[in-house]
C-alpha cells in the first residue's frame, strides 16, 4: 500500500482528490493543520506529500525545508492556487519534486504523482499552466503568470541549488539578465558579488582587460593595475552578456578560466586562483556560430550545463498587461506620481501589439506614458508606440517571417541531427504535423476555444479546422 499524505485547508481538494485513487492500492491522509503534518511524516513515512504554500499556521515552503532536512529522499509535490514565480523557486531551490496550480489538470497531476512516487525525484517535471495573476514590486523580481514564466521559475530554482554553467537563450529584450539575477539570488553565493559584462559592447582589447584585468605598463594607458570582472566576483557569480559577439582569442583565455578557474592578468605572469560562477546569454545562435569556426565548441560545452529559454513576450501576451501595471506603479512611485492605471481601450492595443523589442520595448513605453501624461487613465495615445495615429500598430508578415524563420532554426538546430537520423524519409511530414498540432492548440487557447474565431485567425475554413482538431485530438 502506498501512503499519500495531503496537506491542505481547502476540503475541496481533499475531496477531489480522494476519489482518483484506488483505495485498495493507496492510503490517502489528508491533513488541514501544517503544524501536525511533521509530526505525521515521522510516525507514518508516506510515500508522497501534497503540500499546499498557503496554510493557516505556517508555510508549506518552511514546511518543506523542515521535510527534506528529515528525509531528503521524500517526493514533496508543492500546490498552490496563487502563482508565483517566488514561490515556485523557492519550492525547487529547496528540493519540491514539482511546482503545481490548482485548478488541477487531472490527468497531468496523476501522472506527476506517479513518477513522484515510481521514479524517487529522478522524473521530469510536468509542464502545468498558470491561471492566476502575479504582480511583484521588486525591481530585480520575475513578473508573470504564464505557463513558460513559471517553468522559468522552476528552472531558477533547480539551478540555483548547484553552480552549474547556465546558458540563457532569449531576443534582445526578453530579460536574460533578469533570469541570471534570480539564479544568483537563490544560490549560495547571494551575499557575494554580482557583476555582468556585455561582449558585445567593448572591443576586444578592452573585453579582456575587462574580464581578467591588466598591470601596470601592460598597454599604452595602462598606468596601474586594474583587477577584472572575474577577480572582483570571486565567490560569487560573473554574467557574460551576449557572450556569442566573443571573438575566438578571448573565447581561449575564457574556456581555461572556466576549467582550471585562473588566469592570468593581461600583462601579468603570474595565476590568479578564483571560485567565480559563471552565467551567460546570447541572442545569436551559437550552434551556427560553431559550424562557421567562430565559436569554440568545447566552450559552448562548458557554459552550456544547463540552458533556459526565454520566449519572447508576443508569445506569452497574458503576461503584457501585468507587466504593464508593474512598470506603471515602479514608474509612477519613482515619479512621486498617483499611481496609473490602463484604459481599456489602452489594455486591448498593448495586448495585441506585436512587441518586437519584448520587454525593453513596453518598460520603455510604459515610462514614457506615466512621465508624459497629465491623467491617471493612460490611453492609447500616451503610448509612443500608438501617438502618430491612436491606432494599433499592424504588423505584416513579411515583416516578422525572418523572426519565425530565426526561432524555428534556433528550436530545431541543435536535434536537428537526431531528427534526421530517427525520422529519416518522414521528416517534413512529422515536423509539418508537430508544428500544426501546436499551432492550432495555442490558436483555440487564445480564442477560447470559439473554432469559428480560430479558423478566421489560422486562415483555414472551419472543416479543416474541426478534421485538425479530430486528427490531433484536440475537442
Amino acid at each position: 500500500m502506498k501512503n499519500i499524505l495531503l496537506v491542505d485547508d481547502d476540503p475541496t481538494v481533499s475531496e477531489t482528490l480522494l476519489g482518483l485513487f484506488d483505495q485498495s492500492e493507496y492510503n490517502f491522509h489528508h491533513l488541514e493543520d501544517g503544524d501536525r503534518a511533521l509530526n505525521f511524516i515521522e510516525n507514518n513515512n508516506p510515500d508522497l506529500v501534497l503540500l499546499d504554500v498557503n496554510l493557516p499556521s505556517i508555510s508549506g515552503l518552511d514546511i518543506l525545508k523542515e521535510i527534506k532536512k528529515r528525509d531528503s529522499n521524500l517526493p514533496v509535490i508543492i500546490i498552490s492556487g496563487y502563482v508565483s514565480t517566488e514561490n515556485a523557486i523557492q519550492a525547487m531551490k529547496e528540493g519540491a519534486y514539482e511546482y503545481i496550480t490548482k485548478p488541477f489538470q487531472i490527468e497531468r497531476l496523476m501522472l506527476t504523482i506517479n513518477k513522484a512516487m515510481g521514479d524517487q525525484l529522478t522524473g521530469e517535471p510536468e509542464i502545468q499552466s498558470a491561471e492566476q495573476p502575479l504582480i511583484h514590486s521588486s525591481e530585480y523580481e520575475i513578473v508573470g503568470k504564464s505557463p513558460e514564466i513559471v517553468e522559468i521559475a522552476k528552472m531558477i530554482g533547480q539551478v540555483a541549488r548547484s553552480d552549474a554553467a547556465v546558458l540563457i537563450f532569449g531576443e534582445s529584450g526578453t530579460g536574460k539578465e533578469l533570469v541570471a539575477r534570480a539564479i544568483h539570488r537563490n544560490s549560495h553565493r547571494c551575499e557575494n558579488p554580482f557583476l555582468s559584462v556585455n561582449c558585445a559592447a567593448l572591443p576586444e582589447s578592452l573585453l579582456e582587460s575587462e574580464l581578467f584585468g591588466h598591470e601596470k605598463g601592460s598597454f599604452t594607458g595602462a598606468h596601474s593595475r586594474k583587477l577584472g570582472k572575474f577577480e572582483l566576483a570571486n565567490n560569487g557569480t560573473l554574467f557574460l552578456d551576449e557572450v556569442g559577439d566573443m571573438l575566438p582569442s578571448t573565447q581561449s583565455k575564457l574556456l581555461r578560466a572556466l576549467q582550471e578557474q585562473e588566469f592570468e592578468r593581461v600583462g601579468g605572469e603570474q595565476p590568479v586562483q578564483v571560485n567565480v560562477r559563471v552565467l551567460a546569454a546570447t541572442n545569436r545562435s551559437l550552434v551556427s556560430a560553431m559550424k562557421e569556426g567562430k565559436f569554440r565548441v568545447d566552450l559552448f560545452y562548458r557554459l552550456k550545463v544547463v540552458s533556459i529559454f526565454i520566449p519572447p513576450l508576443r508569445e506569452r501576451r497574458s503576461d503584457i498587461i501585468l507587466l504593464a501595471e508593474h512598470f506603471m506603479n515602479q514608474y509612477s512611485h519613482l515619479a512621486s506620481k498617483t499611481p496609473k492605471t490602463l484604459s481599456t481601450e489602452a489594455e486591448e492595443m498593448l495586448s495585441k501589439y506585436h512587441w518586437p523589442g519584448n520587454v525593453r520595448e513596453l518598460e520603455n513605453n510604459i515610462h514614457t506614458a506615466v512621465v508624459m501624461s497629465k491623467n491617471d487613465t493612460l490611453q492609447p495615445e500616451d503610448f509612443p508606440i500608438f501617438a502618430e495615429n491612436g491606432e494599433s500598430v499592424q504588423v505584416d508578415f513579411e515583416e516578422i517571417k525572418d523572426d519565425y524563420a530565426r526561432m524555428f532554426n534556433d528550436v530545431l538546430e541543435p536535434m536537428m541531427d537526431k531528427i534526421l537520423n530517427v525520422s529519416s524519409g518522414q521528416v517534413y511530414y512529422h515536423l509539418q504535423s508537430a508544428l500544426e498540432k501546436v499551432m492550432i492548440s495555442k490558436t483555440l487557447h487564445y480564442v477560447k476555444s470559439n473554432q469559428v474565431k480560430a479558423s478566421e485567425i489560422l486562415g483555414i475554413s472551419r472543416n479543416t479546422l474541426r478534421d485538425r482538431m479530430q486528427k490531433y485530438d484536440l475537442f
